[in-house]
């Protein structure tokens, strides 16, 4: 898949760029270390890509991506997720007691849970679900998660940038982090699998 990312990015106009920020909201295994620290190196050098315009494209494509994540799980809400619950509770790892839990802890924090999610690897992908779920509202999503989102884009560019042609150092880097976060998460759902006991 590097490669094959690699070989876009390397000819890649700003619509390349959009749509494989799109696809990596869609398909999370995609990554946009990659995609953007690859866009990054394509604003040196000749034909070069305006930096500013690369990271509003990455960002462009990502959000689209993930408003329509929020669109899907405002459609369905906490009414019709709840009989889920009730049947697949032990799947879920969840009772209707730690989604009621959830909701309020979004009522409370949902602004910084969605931009500082949206900087984090693997989780960034699956920020759009519970915002839409828990009903937050529109306009405070688009910002909060446009600015997480763009921050991160922006981070990733900067740094192919400034590294040129030693750019896949990032996703080098970050790879492993990425990896780890998913190790960690199934790690914590196993346990949450083999542990859970239904409270409501």
């Amino acid at each position: 898949m590097g490669e094959w990312i690699t070989g876009l990015v390397d000819g890649a106009g700003y619509g390349t760029i959009f749509l494989l920020m799109l696809l990596e909201t869609i398909f999370p295994p995609i990554p946009s270390e990659l995609i953007m620290t690859l866009a990054g190196t394509r604003t040196t050098g000749p034909d070069a890509l305006s930096l500013p315009l690369a990271i509003a494209a990455g960002t462009a494509g990502a959000m689209l991506g993930n408003t329509a994540w929020y669109v899907l799980a405002r459609r369905l809400g906490l009414d019709r997720f709840r009989p889920f619950v009730r049947r697949f509770g032990r799947v879920l790892t969840l009772d209707w007691r730690g989604v009621e839990r959830a909701d309020r802890f979004f009522d409370r924090f949902a602004g910084a849970f969605v931009c500082l999610g949206r900087m984090t690897p693997t989780l960034r992908s699956l920020v759009s679900i519970p915002a839409g779920l828990f009903g937050m509202p529109l306009v405070p999503f688009l910002v909060w998660s446009t600015l997480g989102t763009a921050g991160w884009t922006a981070g990733l560019a900067v740094a192919g940038h400034l590294l040129g042609a030693r750019a896949g150092a990032v996703d080098r880097w970050l790879g492993p982090i990425s990896f780890a976060v998913i190790g960690l998460m199934v790690a914590i759902y196993l346990y949450r699998v083999v542990t859970w006991r239904r409270d409501h």
